[in-house]
């Protein structure tokens, strides 16, 4: 779930309004605005999409960008159960898929930033498109491969769709919405239908993949190739219902020289703003916590069910009802901070729902059979409901500190940080659980996410972006 925040985790991205990308992402275009945005970095380029003519209006920003939300997570979604046994029964031992997966990490880590600037600089489709064609690519050689080295290739690539994929439509969705409502446009309605279309996106496509092997040609290879399909058609999707303002093409040279200007903008925007510099931290505990179960709950299911495909399938009901719950959580967000009468606060609350929830894996390690799966399913709703509750706020929150010539490139920090937190925990709990069983690394997990709530208390507000 490094994917996602939501199930990578995320963050989770949906939501369809004719229709843009998780999180209240804008679809290109809006009123209008004369002159460059005051926030954009020097460079002979128009304004970022929304500063040139309307092209959609907020309903169908909604719509689209639910849609792509939705699409984006059904490659990783689908080959999420069969993942880790699909390489330990191609010989891999559990150390060598946590390298896998710490390659993946360390290949976002390197290429987050690079392609945030890129989307802020050439626009938002081109870079999701693309992200589309290397998710085929990557999923369609993991289906073949045999040994080590073709799965770590294959992981550069996810990497490199990973990173290409996670800020774009978001921050086409808020600029859309800007565009058609203002900069005041409240973005908790829209960001939390796209953060729950992606999230019964992923919860289904999860449900395909665990019990594809079951019934398909190819076993646990099978979701995969799906997958790899399901990437094809994100491509399609991006390019007809993804537009964005005319804007001048940019030269290779004035690429070269505005990415690495707007990578700089990205690196200094947590240094300069103390509060979103601590929003930010938040993501490294979430993101281990997301790689701790990605990882360890396949094997553990896997060992209480008794072969490869009950347990993928096993995983997969599990996995589906957290993001279920990751779908309810973001449809209750904005409701839980009118409850508790801060966004804050509501936020505090996710993050230590989802502490606990970990701790109640650890503890329902030493059952066995269908209790012991119950037990797992419990956990995983009630985590990913608190992640999702969070995950908006947070959201919300940093949204509200920067301006939309940075959003992008906001959006890939914060995963760049998602990234960081599960390539420690690939490397450091996979070899804690190795010689300990997963129940020391769940709760190693729980404590450090308790901790990060207080990262949450007393951030000073602003009003207006930079």
């Amino acid at each position: 779930m490094t994917a996602h925040t939501g199930p990578s985790a995320p963050a989770d991205p949906s939501q369809p309004s004719d229709r843009p990308v998780p999180g209240t992402k804008p679809s290109g275009g809006g009123p209008a605005t004369a002159g460059v945005h005051p926030g954009r970095p020097s460079g002979g380029h128009a304004g970022p999409p929304g500063h040139g003519r309307h092209l959609l209006s907020a309903a169908a920003a909604r719509r689209r960008y639910a849609l792509i939300s939705a699409l984006t997570w059904l490659p990783p979604g689908l080959m999420m159960a069969p993942m880790v046994l699909l390489m330990t029964s191609r010989g891999l031992s559990l150390a060598q898929v946590g390298v896998v997966i710490a390659v993946f990490s360390t290949v976002v880590v390197v290429l987050e930033l690079p392609t945030g600037g890129l989307a802020d600089v050439v626009g938002r489709r081109a870079v999701l498109a693309i992200s589309g064609l290397v998710t085929v690519a990557a999923l369609g050689l993991m289906a073949v491969a045999t040994s080590m080295w073709p799965f770590v290739v294959s992981a550069v690539l996810k990497g490199v769709a990973r990173a290409l994929s996670s800020g774009p439509a978001q921050a086409w969705y808020v600029d859309t919405l800007h565009a058609a409502e203002g900069p005041g446009a409240d973005l908790k309605p829209g960001l939390s239908r796209g953060e729950a279309a992606g999230s019964f996106s992923l919860s289904a496509a999860v449900l395909a993949g665990g019990f594809l092997p079951l019934v398909a040609p190819g076993g646990l290879a099978a979701p995969v190739v799906a997958g790899a399909a399901a990437g094809a058609v994100l491509f399609v999707v991006v390019l007809v219902a993804m537009p964005e303002p005319p804007r001048p093409r940019p030269s290779a040279r004035e690429v070269l020289r505005d990415v690495p200007v707007t990578i700089g903008t990205g690196l200094r925007l947590g240094l300069r703003d103390a509060a979103l510099g601590r929003l930010l931290l938040i993501a490294l505990p979430l993101g281990a916590g997301l790689s701790a179960i990605e990882m360890l709950t396949p094997g553990r299911l896997a060992a209480l069910t008794g072969e490869a495909e009950s347990g993928s399938s096993a995983y997969a009901v599990v996995a589906a009802a957290g993001f279920a719950a990751s779908a309810l959580g973001s449809w209750l967000a904005p409701g839980a901070a009118r409850l508790l009468r801060s966004s804050t606060r509501a936020a505090v609350a996710g993050v230590l729902v989802t502490a606990l929830a970990f701790g109640a894996l650890a503890g329902s390690s030493a059952l066995t059979g269908l209790a012991g799966i119950a037990a797992a399913a419990a956990s995983y709703t009630l985590m990913f409901a608190g992640l999702a509750v969070t995950g908006v706020l947070r959201a919300e929150m940093m949204h509200g500190r920067v301006d939309a010539a940075r959003r992008a490139t906001l959006m890939s920090v914060d995963s760049l940080q998602l990234q960081f937190g599960a390539m420690a925990a690939a490397l450091g709990l996979g070899w804690l659980a190795t010689r300990a069983g997963p129940a020391p690394a769940w709760w190693v997990v729980a404590g450090v996410i308790a901790l990060s709530s207080a990262l949450f208390l007393r951030l000073p507000r602003r009003t207006h972006p930079e």
